[in-house]
């Protein structure tokens, strides 16, 4: 993730990680009670949804979701990292006017698929694409979310991963942007 790497860690993003990993630790108790087989990911989502009270993870598949979930856990328990979601499943109208606003911006629409996909061929859309936050995190996960089938795939967004089964550990092949995502992937694995 080259892009992340060129961007220094903030010193109140590690003490965002080492609170939520405190108060994941002292809720390890309650969420065993609930959940014993389980206690760690329920305590870490209670945790992370303290941390990230604006997150919304409705609209995800249930597979991207079971990952996400997956990955944010062993993140934070095994390396004390955080990831949180600022944008996953957006529904067609709410997809259709970030592309409109972006072809108002940038006043045409090839430059605004550069960063914005239409409504039928965005993977917000189909529940698949998940927007991580912060930089820390998106690095872990680049690093491991392959173990959770999940891939960055711009090169122009550290932030966007996506939920792929379909290549089993193997990252596709990564776009400069999403405007050329079908000139490189010969097939949507969602459709």
């Amino acid at each position: 993730m080259n892009e992340a790497r060129t961007i220094p860690p903030r010193p109140r993003d590690r003490l965002y990680a080492v609170v939520t990993l405190v108060l994941a630790v002292l809720l390890l108790p309650v969420a065993f009670v609930r959940r014993p087989g389980r206690a760690r990911e329920l305590a870490c989502r209670w945790a992370l949804r303290m941390r990230f009270p604006a997150e919304d993870l409705t609209g995800l598949r249930d597979g991207a979701l079971a990952a996400f979930n997956a990955a944010r856990t062993e993140a934070l328990w095994r390396h004390g990292q955080l990831i949180g979601l600022t944008s996953g499943y957006r529904d067609p109208a709410e997809q259709q006017r970030l592309f409109d606003e972006e072809v108002r911006r940038t006043g045409s629409p090839f430059l605004a698929r550069m960063l914005v996909l239409p409504p039928a061929e965005s993977p917000h859309v189909k529940g698949v694409a998940l927007d991580v936050r912060p930089h820390e995190g998106a690095r872990w996960l680049e690093e491991h979310g392959a173990r959770y089938d999940l891939y960055r795939i711009y090169d122009n967004e550290w932030w966007h991963f996506e939920y792929r089964p379909d290549r089993r550990g193997t990252p596709p092949p990564r776009c400069p942007h999403p405007g050329v995502r079908h000139l490189i992937e010969d097939r949507d694995p969602w459709a």
